[in-house]
């Protein structure tokens, strides 16, 4: 029996990235914490969150970083997206300017993690519908057009926001399984387990390696 700190099989690495104020540390907390934080403080630098989940029988640790959206902090949440499996990038459905700046993001993303990194649009804030700024066909064309997978969430409601992690994390795993993701590369963003104490290491699995200093 396997426990702690031990008990999953891949960690995943993922990024959070979109405008300051879309809500980014509000899915994260609403994900790791079920919790919506009201009064939400914006983030200086990087946060950090974890939680556990299971994909085709198989439990991932996701190692989730939080990013500042104001571009003052964008040098320093750009060393980050090095090494990310998965990227959540976030607008707030109410507010045009932050779907407008969307396509720096991606930009961003696409420049600066591994080719296979699955970037997940999400469109925050569902739950006002009356302030409603951007439509949902134009941001899912935006989003077929760029082969990003996406969803309408509600850090506040807590609606979709389960589905955006572990679809993106189902996406990843996909991935390792068909062989498009090298996990040999230390870009791949998805570790092994840890080898516990007294097991051997399993046939045709890739050493584990240690995270890598993301600074």
């Amino acid at each position: 029996m396997s426990a702690g700190p031990y008990n999953y099989s891949y960690i995943f690495k993922y990024i959070i990235i979109g405008d300051m104020g879309v809500g980014k540390s509000c899915l994260l907390h609403q994900f790791t914490e079920k919790k919506f934080m009201a009064d939400c403080p914006h983030t200086i630098g990087v946060e950090f969150g974890t939680r556990i989940i299971e994909v085709a029988g198989q439990k991932i640790k996701l190692q989730i970083w939080d990013t500042a959206g104001q571009e003052r902090f964008r040098a320093v949440t750009r060393s980050y997206y090095r090494g990310a499996a998965g990227a959540l990038l976030v607008y707030d459905i109410t507010r045009r300017s932050t779907y407008n700046h969307l396509s720096s993001w991606l930009s961003d993303a696409r420049n600066l993690t591994n080719p296979n990194t699955v970037i997940f649009l999400i469109g925050n804030k569902s739950d006002l519908e009356a302030q409603r700024d951007v439509t949902y066909e134009e941001a899912k064309q935006f989003a077929e057009e760029n082969e990003l997978l996406f969803i309408e969430a509600s850090a506040k409601t807590g609606d979709n926001v389960e589905d955006a992690f572990l679809e993106t994390a189902k996406k990843i795993y996909q991935n390792i399984q068909d062989g498009s993701l090298d996990l040999n590369a230390a870009e791949s963003g998805v570790q092994h387990k840890p080898l516990q104490p007294g097991r051997s290491q399993p046939q045709n699995t890739p050493n584990p390696t240690k995270e890598g200093c993301a600074c």
